[in-house]
Order: structure tokens, then sequence, then C-alpha cells
């Protein structure tokens, strides 16, 4: 993609509404959810593979680490590219200055983070620390040099080249991972399988985006830019926090180990539940962005994507929380068994985690970044308050807490976003509700058949666990299905899906590029 003309405006034609931007935005979204799929399947793979390669005390070892890490690579990256994709105009002279402020700030973070690798090591008492910080550290850099050129494709909507380029990023970082699991390197390998993501990312970009950043200069727009990437700083600041002083209370008060068991049951709560919504958003708040001024439009637009949202999630929540503990004794083998049980805690949160994380389509597709973030430090405290109050039962308790948390913070989190738009919450209670209550009674139901079938009982071992998963799995699928039936009083739910997958598998490839030559 060439991004910018002859004269430095952005070149790429985007529709600004109708009929054209549905099509770009289902399309999109469409691709999206199917890499988002495949990526899926990458990570699963990985993580089942290199959970029988790796002991669970190397995981919470870089798990200790990336708690840290993960805050740098986001002040090196975050909230410039929902900036990009939601701003009203862009030119190559304040793509050119935001792209050198990312560089040379991920510069001096990857430096900052290699000198404090001893004092991370010392806080966890923990000296093998030291020495990954320093390989570690190699992604903060990487990170930032991608994120202008990243950004410049979701503008453009060319939500097919992102999608690959993270795909082959994930299949390179995961492949990186297993080899050197293979030669032995144990907690080493996750290092060198997380400085091969970024790499991957940043090559898959540059060269889909072949765009050379001019000199820094004065240039208009590049103060408002900087000014909303702040807020969408902040408030991925108050998210990191959110979603790692979990991580920080586990390895202090349990250590290593327990934390590794942690981790792998949260990886695969965080995978199941937000890669709908994650691998989305940027296609939504694309498409929302450019309707924000029609309010009939873009809460027709919004609702729709919330029913979907809503009939996966709370499918996906009843089942995983009937055969966690089984499936996860099927993906990560013998010597697991404690991730298995803490992901049971964590699968009942998953339909409303992925619901609660639409609330960002609204701030962000408004650029209120502002309110956002504020938003933010309410759900750090929210959550902080109660992962302290359930700590007490270990990581089990942290694990309830999240799901709590999601349960507790969804209705008043959707009020807040939806105030500047004229959304109400009963809008979204209507739409949400029957999947609700048919996901609880359906999930009721099985838990009251199946342990009466003396088979699945009595089965042991990885056969019994399999015949479980499959099993209670098709018994909760026609249960739930069926009570989403009677609860809507007819097909419509099935036949909206059924539309909106049709719309995304057959309409029209994306606009192509309208540039003409790059810079």
């Amino acid at each position: 993609m060439k991004p910018f003309d002859v004269s430095g405006a952005f070149a790429p034609s985007v529709p600004a509404g109708g009929r054209a931007l549905r099509r770009v935005a289902v399309k999109g979204a469409g691709v999206t959810v199917f890499y988002s799929g495949v990526r899926l399947v990458i990570q699963m793979a990985g993580t089942v593979v290199l959970a029988r390669l790796i002991v669970p005390r190397d995981f919470g070892l870089v798990t200790m680490l990336t708690t840290f890490s993960a805050l740098l690579v986001g002040v090196g990256s975050s909230g410039i590219q929902e900036a990009i994709a939601q701003c009203e105009r862009i030119d190559h002279a304040v793509a050119s200055n935001i792209f050198w402020i990312y560089a040379t700030l991920g510069a001096f973070l990857t430096l900052g983070f290699a000198g404090a690798g001893s004092l991370i090591a010392k806080f966890y008492g923990e000296p093998a620390l030291a020495s990954l910080a320093l390989l570690l550290s190699a992604t903060i850099f990487l990170t930032s040099v991608s994120t202008v050129h990243m950004a410049l494709l979701l503008r453009a909507m060319r939500f097919s080249s992102v999608s690959r380029i993270e795909i082959v990023a994930r299949a390179v970082s995961v492949a990186v991972c297993i080899l050197f699991a293979l030669a032995g390197w144990g907690r080493w390998a996750l290092v060198m399988g997380a400085c091969a993501l970024p790499l991957s990312q940043t090559i898959g970009a540059w060269s889909q985006c072949p765009w050379m950043p001019g000199r820094p200069r004065r240039a208009p727009g590049t103060r408002t830019l900087l000014l909303f990437g702040v807020h969408s700083l902040g408030r991925f600041t108050v998210n990191y926090f959110v979603s790692n002083t979990d991580n920080l209370l586990v390895g202090l008060r349990f250590g290593a180990r327990p934390l590794g068991f942690y981790k792998r049951a949260y990886d695969l709560f965080s995978l199941s539940a937000s890669q709908l919504v994650s691998a989305t958003t940027l296609v939504a708040v694309s498409a929302l962005s450019r309707v924000r001024d029609d309010r009939a439009q873009f809460h027709r637009y919004l609702l729709g994507a919330i029913t979907v949202v809503a009939f996966l999630g709370m499918g996906i929540a009843g089942d995983l929380t009937l055969i966690g503990e089984d499936l996860i004794r099927l993906l990560l083998g013998p010597g697991w068994e404690s991730a298995g049980q803490i992901f049971t805690f964590f699968a009942p949160g998953i339909g409303m985690m992925l619901i609660y994380g639409t609330h960002e389509w609204i701030h962000l597709s408004l650029g209120r970044a502002d309110r956002w973030f504020l938003w933010g430090i309410i759900h750090w405290v929210v959550t902080s308050m109660l992962f302290l109050a359930c700590i007490h039962w270990g990581p089990q308790g942290i694990a309830v807490a999240w799901g709590l948390s999601f349960w507790i913070l969804t209705i008043p989190a959707m009020a807040y976003a939806g105030k500047p738009i004229g959304l109400r919450v009963t809008s979204v209670l209507a739409v949400v509700w029957r999947y609700i209550a048919a996901a609880t009674l359906a999930g009721l139901t099985t838990s009251l058949i199946c342990p009466r079938w003396e088979i699945l009982s009595k089965a042991s071992g990885a056969s019994g666990a399999a015949l479980r998963v499959g099993v209670i799995s098709l018994l909760f699928g026609f249960l739930y299905l069926g009570a989403i039936v009677v609860l809507h009083r007819g097909f419509g739910p099935f036949r909206n899906v059924i539309r909106l997958l049709k719309e995304m598998a057959s309409v029209a490839p994306l606009p192509a590029t309208a540039g003409t030559e790059a810079n």
C-alpha cells in the first residue's frame, strides 16, 4: 500500500458512510474474525506443545518479567493506532513526526528495561530474571517501529493485510519457541519467541506499507494526534495495571510455579474470551467513527455487533464452565491439573468479558479517549479491590474476582460510554439478556443431567476427558440453541447471524489503494 500521494495527503480511498462503508466494514470484520480464529488455533497449538516441553516454573519466571515489559511495550506503541484510525485527516509530515517520536521513545524504554533487570530480579528474589530481561527488552523497540505502519494500514481499512501480518508473526513466534524448547533452552525459548513476534510484525508491516518517514518538522495535526494518543495511553496504562495486578499478587504471594499454572489458565481464558473483540475492535472503530454524526445508524451498527458478541460469548462461557477442567487436561497434559482447576473458575466470566469489551468501541469511535481513560481508573480500582478480597482463596480466588469484575462493571461501563451518543443501557440489555438466560438454563440443565450418566462419571484418563468434553458440549449446545429459539420465539437470531456470515464471505473485495507514489 502506498499511503500518501505526491502532495503528502493520505491517498487510499475509504468509504464515508452508507452501504459502501457497511460492505467494507462487514468484509473487514469477516476477514479479521477468520484470521483471528487462525491465530487462536496457532496460539493454542503452541500452548499445547510448549506445556509438554517447558516446566511451569519457567513459564512463571517469564511472566514475572512480562508483567513489567508489557507496560513499556504499550507506552511505546499504544494509543497511536486508534488515533490514526479515527482522525479526520493525516498527511505524510504528521505521520513522519509520530513515527520518530514513538521510535525514539521505544529506544529509551528498551535501554531502561534492560538496565532494570537486576532490580526486578531482586524484587522477586529470582536472580535468573536479570539476564532474561536483557533479551526481552528488544521487544519494546521492535514494537515501536511498526506502530505507525500498522496504523496506516488500518486507516486504509486494509484489514486483510493487517491480519495476515499478525498471523505470520504469531506463527513465527510459536515456531521459534518450539524449536528452542526442543533444543532444551527452557525459559530462554519463551523469550526468543517473544522477540520473534514483534520482529516478524515489523518486517511484515514495512513490506505491506513500504513508506519511509521524512525528517521531523512542524506539522499541523501532530499535537492533536499525540493528545489523543496520550489519553489512549493513559487508558492502556490503567488497563495494564488491571491486567497485571493479578500476576504481581500471585507471583509475590505464591511464587513462580503457582504463577505458571495461573498464567496458563489465564492465557487460555483470555484467548477464548478476547480474540473476537480484540480482533474486531479496530474494524468497529473505523466503521463507527464514520457514522458518529448519525445517532440512529451508530446505534444500529453497535447493537447489531453486540448481539453477535453476546450470542457467541455466552455460549462459549457456558460450555467452557462445564468442560474446562477436562479440556485443560487434554490440552496441557499431565502435571497441569492445577491450571485446569483455575480455568474452571475463569470460564463463567468469558461471556460478560466479551460484552464488556465492546464499550471500548464507543469511546474510541467517538474520539473520547479521555472518558475511556477515566473509566479505566474505575475499572482498576474495582478489580483490585476484588483481587485483594479474594486472594485468600489462592489463584482460584483471583480467577473468581476476574469474572465478578465484568458482571459488576458491564452495565455502568455501557451507561458511561454511551452517554455522549445517547445510547441507553436498556437498549443493550434488550439485546443480551436472552443469551444470558439461555446459557444459564442450558448450563444448569446439563450439569444436572450429565452426572447421572455412569459412562461419563466412570470414564478415566485422556479418553474419558475427551468423551466428557464431546458429550457435554453437544448437550449444552443443543439446549443453548433451543433456549434461544424459545426466548426469541423464533429463529430470528440464527437468521441474523447467518446473514452476517454470508455478507462477510460474499461481498466484493476491499477497495484498492488510490495512492500513486510511496514516500
